[in-house]
């Protein structure tokens, strides 16, 4: 196992202070409500004009709450492994938390609701499954924190195998985090996706804006064996990570000074990294000499020794620490210590490698030819190339680190349209297959494709002039232009160029021009 000493950190309240929003900012987005709305002073909108597809439902059982009252169902019919995308505009370099909420309300005649998985732009987020929640009458909520690598980041609903009926949302939310905040993970590569947050001690309803300045969700843990920190003696201010003050109001403790266990996240983890932040204030007007002093150590492996708890406070986090199922954290008073262990909240997020963007010149290439189309295939949404089990349908994909689209197969698939000029500007491209469809207009110049072999463009409507330019594609050995109408000579440069398989018939050319 990794040496675990290396992955902590210990910060107080004189950490760098962020900028503080008097309300969290960002979008949120009612999935499936046809009209904008107030909800606790906070502006909701509809999610009609992200046209992310599916059809608008409304639950089948009341609701309290009401963006749990509509949904957004997706078809599974014929969609395996398509994804259906909500598009949103952010602020490039901006770290977000984005959270989706799923209450299932009956919407497909069954009893028990869909499992499927969710996207952020090319990475595969986490599968969700809310069967245990909906059985207890709960919505179920995912979070993670992503940064925005452009100015639009997408988030995905996607049918998988296991996917027995229509998937859905309820709800969308994209907030803008302070930069101080988590601010140790490198979100250029990795992503955080939200394990547990609690308030240990607490047993009230769930803490969240406006305690919490950016609306993240505290719940609460172990409030049958609370101990109320009466004594308001507590400082914290400006604390790393900014936990509402409201968690420092309880704590888990023990009244002498004896070890302390937390079976804490109590949930059972996949063998992963994980970030982990523990938070700490002392409550108790201790007399001089006194002191809170333990040693924490999570499944035995020791995570932070000799740790001090002031009413000033403290956390320890660890940015990349292995986990694998149950989780047992052990406060255990150090020589010395005057007062027992005490914990007031704590966070742990799975640490997601990020999949990766399909570059961007070859995204920007292939919404060109989408809004270029009058029918485009209603998966293109997203990333195109990632997650590799979701593609846009017609397209490959490169391997490695900078990922190119290298082949764009949409023959036969009744489309119409006209091919835009931008798709010479996808340079990976070896292969193109648009035979039988409607297409129309002319045939772009497309001699920046060094490396396109295959060009099929047979049987569409396409008018004008064979492009002299695709005889300089030195690696064309395939081009395919029968059953248009297309009008003028073959270009000196195709007929007869050594290696090429022309076929023109069904065109209205002319006769080659005598030698």
């Amino acid at each position: 196992m990794a040496s675990f000493t290396s992955f902590f950190l210990l910060l107080s309240l004189f950490s760098l202070l962020p900028l503080a929003f008097s309300q969290p900012k960002g979008l949120l987005i009612d999935c499936g409500a046809v009209t904008d709305s107030v909800i606790a002073g906070r502006r909701w909108i509809s999610d009609e004009g992200f046209k992310p597809g599916g059809t608008p439902k409304n639950a089948t059982v009341p609701v309290l709450v009401p963006t749990l009252s509509t949904v957004r169902s997706f078809p599974l019919e014929n969609n395996l492994h398509n994804k259906f995308c909500y598009l949103a505009r952010v602020y490039r370099g901006a770290k977000y938390m984005v959270r989706t909420t799923y209450f299932y309300g009956g919407i497909n005649g069954r009893d028990s609701p869909p499992v499927f998985d969710q996207i952020v732009d090319g990475t595969l987020w986490s599968v969700v499954n809310t069967t245990a929640d909906y059985a207890n009458g709960n919505a179920s909520f995912y979070e993670g924190v992503f940064l925005a690598q452009g100015n639009v980041m997408s988030v995905c609903i996607g049918a998988n195998t296991y996917t027995d009926s229509d998937p859905f949302i309820s709800a969308l939310e994209f907030i803008i985090l302070s930069d101080s905040l988590y601010n140790s993970t490198d979100f250029q590569n990795y992503g955080l996706h939200l394990i547990a947050r609690n308030s240990f001690g607490y047993s009230g309803p769930a803490i969240r804006y406006p305690d919490d300045e950016f609306d993240r969700i505290w719940e609460p843990f172990g409030g049958e064996n609370h101990t109320l920190a009466t004594n308001r003696n507590v400082s914290v201010s400006g604390f790393w990570n900014l936990p509402p003050l409201k968690v420092f109001e309880t704590e888990l403790t023990t009244n002498q000074t004896e070890p302390m266990e937390l079976n804490w996240p109590p949930v059972s983890l996949p063998n992963a990294n994980y970030y982990i932040a523990l938070y700490f204030a002392d409550s108790s007007t201790s007399s001089s000499g006194n002191s809170r002093v333990f040693n924490i150590s999570i499944n035995g492996f020791q995570y932070y020794p000799g740790l001090k708890v002031t009413p000033a406070g403290v956390v320890v986090f660890a940015t990349q620490w292995p986990l694998n199922g149950s989780t047992s954290i052990s406060l255990t008073p150090s020589t010395g210590s005057n007062f027992g262990p005490l914990i007031n909240a704590g966070e742990v997020f799975e640490v997601l490698t990020l999949g990766g963007r399909t570059l961007t010149r070859d995204v920007i290439a292939l919404k060109q030819l989408k809004d270029s189309l009058q029918n485009p295939p209603r998966d293109w949404n997203g990333d195109p190339c990632l997650p590799r089990q979701y593609s846009w349908t017609g397209i490959t994909c490169s391997d490695g680190p900078r990922i190119r689209v290298l082949t764009l197969n949409l023959t036969s698939m009744n489309l119409s349209g006209m091919l835009p000029s931008g798709i010479a500007n996808m340079t990976a491209l070896n292969g193109i297959w648009l035979g039988n469809n409607r297409l129309s207009g002319t045939i772009p110049d497309l001699s920046s494709l060094k490396r396109l072999e295959i060009l099929h463009l047979e049987d569409n409507q396409f008018t004008g002039e064979i492009p002299s330019s695709l005889g300089y594609i030195e690696s064309l050995r395939e081009l395919f232009l029968q059953n248009n109408n297309l009008t003028g000579r073959i270009p000196s440069s195709l007929d007869g160029k050594p290696g090429l398989d022309l076929r023109v018939a069904g065109n209205l050319l002319l006769a080659p021009s005598p030698s």
